[in-house]
């Protein structure tokens, strides 16, 4: 049965998955980070050693339910690495004020006024957690503006590059690679 407080996989969460599939290597360790349903997490879990974290409880419930070890967390507060990837599917939906319902759905979708809000702190946080040559997979959409999430990546040092995109009616879902540059001051196993 669906539980309506929770995102459920749709074609984000395949685009993301399969990306993820293509991409780490087995016993990597992997952090998704807002793991929702459990489904990635769930799916990575023969192949790697995976966590999920998510602030939602009834997120939680299900990841646990899939066979997900889950941290309740907001992103990747108290969270410790190194990780070898680090997956996320961040609430990129551009949201006015006057549009926020209040429920724990909107955890998953709000993204702020220009679909980064969560997005620029996850960029902020998730450089400390990193192993060396460690990557992040994101999952964006044309709704977001891509350009800019690249933007806000390289300002904290990362290059980045798109693995795979999706096309449907009214946007594009692309799965974005980053990983910190070498000589960056803050890269991964560098103190901050």
């Amino acid at each position: 049965m669906r539980d309506w407080n929770v995102y459920p996989p749709e074609d984000d969460t395949f685009l993301l998955l399969g990306a993820a599939l293509a991409l780490i290597s087995p016993r990597e360790r992997v952090l998704e980070v807002g793991c929702g349903s459990g489904f990635i997490a769930a799916g990575l879990s023969p192949r790697a050693d995976v966590v999920g974290t998510d602030i939602n409880p009834y997120a939680l419930v299900q990841s646990r339910e899939a066979g997900v070890e889950v941290v309740c967390t907001d992103l990747l507060c108290g969270i410790r690495g190194p990780f070898d990837t680090v997956i996320c599917n961040p609430p990129y939906l551009p949201t006015r004020p006057d549009e926020r319902v209040g429920d724990w759905l909107e955890y998953a979708l709000d993204g702020g006024e220009d679909g980064t809000a969560v997005i620029r702190r996850f960029a902020e946080q998730v450089g400390r957690v990193l192993a060396p040559g460690g990557r992040v997979l994101l999952l964006v959409s044309s709704l977001t503006n891509p350009s800019l999430v690249r933007d806000i990546f390289r300002e904290r040092g990362f290059s980045g590059s798109t693995f795979s995109e999706y096309r449907m009616e009214g946007e594009t879902l692309s799965v974005l690679v980053f990983s910190m540059q070498e000589d960056h001051p803050e890269g991964p196993g560098r103190s901050r």
